[in-house]
């Protein structure tokens, strides 16, 4: 994991905006998208449409990955403890 990837899931332990995460890490769009992108792919994030309802279907993180929320999994949750 890395350390962009560590500090983002600090801010995932409950459901946030992009907005919020845009905000609190101060990264730009590209890097905060490819590392969302990242943690998605491993399975340590879930995205959802709004903050009850989860995207189950293809999730297009480089064009829509403004609107969504996000939340760590219990796998992404495990592997950030235990680093």
């Amino acid at each position: 994991m890395t350390t962009k990837e560590f500090d983002l899931l600090d801010e995932l332990y409950f459901v946030q905006h992009y907005n919020y995460l845009k905000d609190a890490l101060d990264w730009e769009d590209d890097v905060l998208l490819s590392t969302l992108q990242s943690l998605y792919d491993q399975g340590y994030i879930k995205c959802l449409a709004s903050p009850d309802e989860e995207v189950f279907n293809d999730v297009d993180l480089p064009n829509q990955g403004v609107d969504y929320y996000y939340l760590a999994t219990k796998k992404g949750l495990m592997d950030h403890n235990t680093i």
